[in-house]
């Protein structure tokens, strides 16, 4: 099934060009090469440039099946193919069990539907993931430049204008937020931060990022997405 796809996926260049994770010829050290190509070309030129570094909370579980299914349509994926997707995602269930030792018995909740998520650890439950967000970059390009690795994103800004650039960043992250809303998948905000790149000759910026009373760590470094 994997294979299957994914030759599809190739054949009509479905993935977004943002991702770095399944397309070929593309390869991590692609994704740090532009990343760095972007912010030091912006600092040449000597604008503001800043970067929103975020991971998606619980991408495997937020996956929702009722979302996913007509993007797969949206996709071309049709007829048997189609069907076997529906298959593989739907009709699952779970239930939790606990096994009590001192007593030497379990406790069993009730079987619940599985609506939401793909199985962690499969190859095709990652790319599914991808397919889930593929659109995520159209809305929030036009005045940004965003960098994807599976769910971790690095959306990177840059502007002569200080005041433009407060507003691309708000417009942006109000953008993104809504999407997520839409999509269902949740920023996990421990693991967001956003970066002010700067030298002497260019004047830094302080902002203030947020939604929902949930607010963006300033941070001066990042070790690595994720």
């Amino acid at each position: 099934m994997q294979r299957r796809i994914l030759k599809h996926l190739t054949k009509y260049k479905t993935l977004s060009t943002e991702q770095y994770v399944f397309r070929l010829g593309v390869r991590t050290y692609n994704a740090t090469y532009k990343q760095t190509t972007e912010i030091l070309n912006a600092m040449n030129n000597e604008l503001l440039v800043g970067g929103i570094l975020y991971d998606l909370e619980k991408a495997f579980d937020s996956v929702n099946h009722d979302i996913l299914i007509p993007k797969l349509i949206f996709y071309g994926i049709s007829d048997k193919d189609f069907q076997l997707y529906q298959s593989y995602l739907g009709n699952r269930h779970c239930r939790t069990a606990i096994y009590n030792d001192s007593e030497n018995s379990n406790k069993v909740s009730n079987w619940a539907t599985v609506r939401n998520g793909v199985p962690q650890g499969s190859i095709l439950g990652l790319l599914l993931v991808l397919l889930d967000i593929n659109d995520l970059p159209k809305i929030i390009n036009k005045t940004s430049a965003l960098i994807i690795f599976v769910d971790d994103t690095s959306i990177s800004f840059a502007h002569s204008n200080p005041i433009d650039f407060n507003k691309n960043i708000y417009i942006d992250f109000i953008t993104l937020n809504k999407w997520l809303r839409a999509n269902k998948p949740s920023l996990n905000f421990n693991k967001i931060n956003y970066i002010h790149f700067t030298t002497k000759r260019i004047i830094s910026v302080n902002l203030k990022i947020g939604f929902n009373n949930n607010c963006i760590t300033n941070s001066s470094t990042q070790n690595s997405w994720g």
